[in-house]
């Protein structure tokens, strides 16, 4: 079986999972006279304002014969009423009566509680999981919309958890993208061990860029002199490459050098990250010295590059 087909596979096995679980709880939640194309019908109504039939049409795909019937029997039933547009005469807009407003709410209380008893007996974790991997698949498959830097949220608190989180995508991004070994994980473990052993946010910062409450960009600036800095682990997460974040935290990071009046800063790459130094160049480093040596599974050359801050 190829591999695509392999993924089918697990999506038809994961619907039909999903579509067992759901009924489970529509046959609870409901637990009333009326259908989950019904209910659909008048939780579409009750919160869009201005709702016309042609609006349930295509936003619940539902074929407008079937929905004609719904409509006629909500009105009998005085659930809900139609209103005359002011400015276009053959647009009805469709609300619920005060009888039909009670009725969804009872409906949305009911629905909430069957959910709140599928997370409830889960842990913390495994509910953050849950909502995490459902978001992931809404927005896969939803129509893309670009992700900008006003989406993302900055800061430079280090939490429990940061550090480790930014070995771990040292250690993948750098696997994928220029295949280096665990040689390289290695060192950049040993890297953070040091730099924690001697923090201190008046002469240390790591910059982080999060979207979603993931850590998605980030860089340092180590003090480690009043004179002297060095940038460290400027790294972007594939996401979100192309939006400016790579300059923004060296915009950040450089920032915070002249506010801590260091007179050079340095830094230590590779000759593979072109990208990257082409980002330092752009900020005014110079490449001061290069190395060819063999390391993390690969014959590099170590760069290294250094910058003659003119603080005002």
């Amino acid at each position: 079986m190829s591999a695509i087909m392999e993924k089918v596979k697990t999506i038809r096995q994961f619907n039909r999972f999903y579509t067992r679980q759901i009924g489970l709880l529509d046959q609870h939640i409901l637990d009333s006279n009326f259908s989950l194309s019904e209910v659909r019908v008048l939780y579409e109504i009750g919160n869009t304002d201005n709702c016309t039939a042609g609006h349930l049409t295509e936003s619940l795909v539902i074929d407008g014969g079937y929905l004609s019937r719904i409509l006629k029997a909500f009105e009998r039933d005085k659930i809900m009423s139609r209103r005359q547009s002011a400015t276009d005469g053959r647009t009805w807009y469709l609300q619920l009566t005060a009888k039909g407003k009670k009725l969804l709410q009872t409906l949305e209380a009911r629905s909430n509680q069957q959910i709140a008893d599928v997370l409830q007996p889960l842990a913390a974790d495994q509910q953050q999981a849950v909502i995490e991997s459902m978001e992931t698949i809404r927005q896969v498959l939803s129509e893309p919309q670009p992700i900008t830097l006003k989406d993302l949220v900055f800061r430079h608190e280090l939490l429990p958890g940061d550090v480790g989180y930014l070995i771990y995508l040292h250690g993948e991004i750098y696997a994928k993208e220029t295949g280096y070994n665990l040689e390289f994980e290695g060192y950049v473990c040993k890297t953070f061990y040091d730099f924690l052993q001697n923090y201190h946010p008046s002469k240390d910062r790591v910059f982080l860029a999060t979207y979603k409450n993931r850590i998605v960009g980030a860089v340092a600036i180590l003090g480690h002199s009043k004179e002297l800095g060095q940038l460290r682990w400027l790294l972007v997460h594939p996401d979100m490459r192309g939006i400016g974040l790579g300059k923004k935290l060296v915009d950040d990071a450089m920032a915070f050098c002249r506010e801590q009046q260091y007179k050079k800063v340095y830094l230590l790459t590779t000759d593979q990250q072109t990208t990257a130094a082409k980002l330092y160049t752009q900020h005014g480093f110079i490449k001061t010295e290069e190395v060819p040596q063999e390391m993390w599974g690969h014959r590099l050359s170590e760069v290294r590059y250094e910058l003659i801050m003119k603080n005002e």
